[in-house]
């Protein structure tokens, strides 16, 4: 049985402790746990589990200011359902405020194994190969799933990653 994988990185506009991105840091934790609580969630990229700080720790490049997400979903519904129909979809409206608009966007997503669990190299090595070779059964986004509608419905928009 497959599952699938999703990375979404974004760059903050501002340090961690800065209060232009304290709605959001303060948020991390309840939506975080809201993810875990969903049905179909899998699993998650866990930081050091100090309150407020998400995934900080999981650097990429040594970048502090990228935050990481990495997830596995059993399926697009399930993954669909928490990103647009929450309170995560309105932190997710407002990702402007907080992070850069980025020419190329950090999110990709793939099809697992049942019980694996990426590590953020192989999530930045399937986000580079999307960006290589455009939306592919190894590395793909929203537009590629065929059963994914929410995002339609969203009128998604590739400002900020996160």
């Amino acid at each position: 049985m497959t599952h699938i994988a999703h990375m979404n990185w974004g760059r903050l506009l501002h340090d961690w402790d800065d209060p232009r991105v304290a709605d959001f840091m303060n948020a991390l934790d309840t939506i975080n746990g809201l993810g875990k609580r969903m049905a179909g969630f899998v699993w998650m990229m866990e930081g050091s589990g100090e309150p407020g700080s998400g995934n900080t720790e999981n650097k990429i490049n040594g970048d502090e200011l990228l935050v990481p997400n990495l997830t596995v979903w059993q399926d697009v519904a399930s993954l669909e359902e928490f990103v647009w129909d929450t309170v995560h979809r309105q932190f997710y409206e407002r990702r402007a405020e907080w992070f850069e608009v980025l020419g190329d966007m950090g999110f990709v997503m793939w099809w697992v194994l049942e019980g694996h669990q990426p590590t953020l190299e192989e999530a930045l090595a399937r986000l580079d190969h999307k960006r290589q070779h455009g939306d592919s059964d190894q590395a793909f986004g929203w537009s590629y799933l065929k059963d994914a509608t929410k995002w339609r419905q969203s009128r998604c928009k590739q400002e900020a990653a996160a």
